[in-house]
């Protein structure tokens, strides 16, 4: 076993090299690279976050983008991705349901008013049929008659078709998770392929609109996984990458999993920033149980860009007025609407 002083040596040569990699030359860690940042000691993950953060401020800049997310078609979809709740597959206590278009701009409207400049529709299903479509081109509609916002959407895997109406509705950031590395989603998801998910993306930014691409940490991935994946979002450049952490939820195949541990949730947070140094990296779902409020501290302070305010999908997040006055607490700006657009 290496001794303490080798230990501290391999850590500083680590960060070392990010710093001058990733600080100074703005070219993002490799697999490798992130791989050895993942392994870092929990003594060594103050200067890690520190690190994280400058690379934030020096290629994204202080602004924090703000985001609220509706479900505009919740449940009884029929995937069976292990983690969710709204799989019509599983035994969980979400039933389908629909939003009608006066709640969905009363929703955009109370996002809107906590400063956020994005909000998102997302729907639980395979892909888009015709009454969603048309479901979310009078939401959008509606949405750009009543307030100034940026609108994504969220509705699964798309044809070519689809992304063209798409984006001529003026959708300008479409979301679909990869999830994981490409080697563990068969584990994850068996009634669709990562292939399947990659082609969407690709479609999506050959249309013109912006892509958001991220994933769930914790669902029983090893370390060279979380590694894996971090470079797979590298290669795909988004514009975007929210991380979740999972929030084992009942009746679901990851309903018995533990909670990843907070410093395991930084560590991965800081090793994501320091391979996409340039991407807006959102804070998304499971940070409540997995960080807490001072993990939220940390981790605005550690390389994310990003929230979602308010509640998600189906599970409660913070309140929205909780985030915005932390935001202002560690005098980070909300990025304002004028400059998204």
């Amino acid at each position: 076993m290496a001794d303490s002083r080798t230990v501290t040596t391999i850590e500083t040569d680590i960060l070392a090299t990010a710093r001058r990699q990733v600080l100074e030359e703005g070219t993002g860690l490799t697999e490798a690279q992130v791989l050895e940042v993942l392994r870092l000691p929990d003594d060594a993950l103050d200067e890690l976050l520190e690190l994280a953060h400058q690379v934030r401020m020096r290629w994204c800049g202080p602004e924090v983008e703000v985001e609220g997310i509706i479900s505009l078609k919740t449940g009884g979809c029929p995937e069976d991705c292990h983690f969710c709740s709204q799989s019509g597959l599983f035994d969980s206590p979400v039933r389908s349901a629909w939003l009608d278009v006066p709640s969905l701009v009363e929703a955009a409207k109370q996002t809107a008013k906590t400063g956020a400049t994005e909000f998102c529709i997302v729907a639980a299903v395979r892909g888009p049929d015709a009454r969603l479509m048309a479901q979310v081109a009078a939401g959008i509609a509606a949405i750009k008659d009543a307030i100034d916002i940026n609108i994504a959407c969220s509705l699964g895997m798309l044809t070519p078709e689809q992304v063209d109406e798409l984006a001529a509705m003026g959708v300008h950031r479409y979301n679909h998770n990869l999830e994981t590395a490409r080697s563990h989603f068969p584990n994850v998801v068996t009634t669709h392929t990562w292939e399947e998910r990659w082609e969407t993306l690709r479609l999506v930014r050959d249309a013109g609109m912006e892509v958001c691409c991220g994933g769930i940490l914790g669902m029983g991935e090893t370390l060279e996984q979380r590694a894996e994946f971090a470079a797979q979002l590298a290669s795909l450049t988004p514009d975007e990458v929210p991380l979740n952490f999972l929030n084992p939820r009942p009746g679901t195949p990851f309903g018995d999993l533990e909670p990843m541990a907070g410093p395991d949730a930084l560590r991965t947070v800081a090793a994501f920033r320091l391979a996409l140094p340039r991407t807006v990296l959102r804070f998304a779902g499971g940070r409540e149980i997995t960080l807490g409020d001072l993990g939220a501290r940390k981790g605005l302070l550690g390389g994310i860009n990003a929230v979602i305010v308010g509640n998600y999908l189906t599970t409660l997040g913070r309140p929205a007025e909780s985030d915005i006055d932390l935001l202002g607490e560690l005098q980070m700006p909300i990025k304002a609407l004028n400059e998204t657009l």
